[in-house]
């Protein structure tokens, strides 16, 4: 049921390396270690940001970010993306005319790793979203999804040290991305939507990582109206879902999960 799923390569030689190291007995291991390489990106000329990233789906990254930031608009006109992973530079070029000086320079760092970052105005687009209303989670969804997701083949069951992000429509899931930053992985969903004209009606995101403030405002201005995690929240997380209405289920593991906010979507058929 998931092979037809978009997602990271666990035997791609450049995401992992091997590391000689000894283990608690103290005999010679071989430790497979998740690589993470800066990505500079650029939006018509203009540098905005460096990115610690495991490297793969570039433009997808570069699209999302700039999407989750407020500095590519839904509608906007993409006319190229060019990657050059010997610079680690990705350049996206759009016909709308861009200048991002004034709102780089009050950049908020947020608690999530590596680069996240937030800005203030991105809270006024934040709070007119409107979520759908008749979206559903199905219980008996949620534990096919927990078991597809958690057994399917990742860089964090090879390596460790990394986030996953899943789109999910039903119980099946769609896309499944992995980096060193669970904002990243989500970015990489984001991107792939926009490039794709992927709908977020009927989806649901899944995410490996804590249900921060960061995931939260990420969701909502994708569009999705169900977040899943099988970690905790954090109060501001759950403050702001309750605030547009998202559907917010944390600890979800096994039979069990939690939920904080949006629990009338949730239809308990088991």
């Amino acid at each position: 049921m998931t092979k037809d799923v978009l997602r990271p390569n666990p035997d791609d030689p450049r995401l992992t390396r091997r590391i000689a190291g000894i283990d608690q007995d103290g005999a010679a291991i071989d430790a497979v270690v998740v690589v993470e390489r800066p990505l500079t990106l650029f939006l018509n000329g203009q540098e905005i940001v460096t990115m610690m990233t495991i490297g793969d789906y570039p433009a997808y990254l570069a699209v999302g970010y700039l999407l989750n930031q407020g500095m590519l608009r839904p509608d906007d006109q993409i006319t190229g993306i060019d990657h050059d992973d010997d610079l680690a530079v990705v350049v996206v070029r759009t016909e709308r005319v861009t200048n991002y000086e004034q709102k780089l320079a009050k950049k908020t760092l947020t608690s999530g790793c590596a680069q996240g970052t937030a800005f203030g105005d991105l809270m006024e687009r934040f709070e007119a979203v409107e979520l759908d209303k008749n979206a559903v989670l199905r219980v008996s969804w949620l534990r096919v999804l927990s078991k597809r997701i958690n057994t399917m083949p990742s860089l964090y069951l090879a390596a460790g040290a990394i986030h996953g992000c899943v789109l999910c429509e039903v119980d099946r899931p769609l896309i499944y991305m992995e980096d060193v930053g669970r904002h990243n992985a989500v970015d990489k969903i984001a991107g792939y939507m926009m490039r794709h004209g992927i709908s977020s009606a009927g989806k649901i995101l899944y995410t490996t990582g804590r249900l921060t403030s960061e995931m939260v405002i990420k969701t909502v201005q994708m569009g999705l109206p169900i977040l899943v995690s099988r970690s905790g929240f954090t109060a501001w997380g759950v403050e702001l879902a309750q605030q547009v209405g998202l559907t917010l289920v944390g600890r979800a593991k096994g039979k069990r999960f939690t939920v904080l906010s949006g629990a009338e979507r949730v239809v308990f058929d088991t």
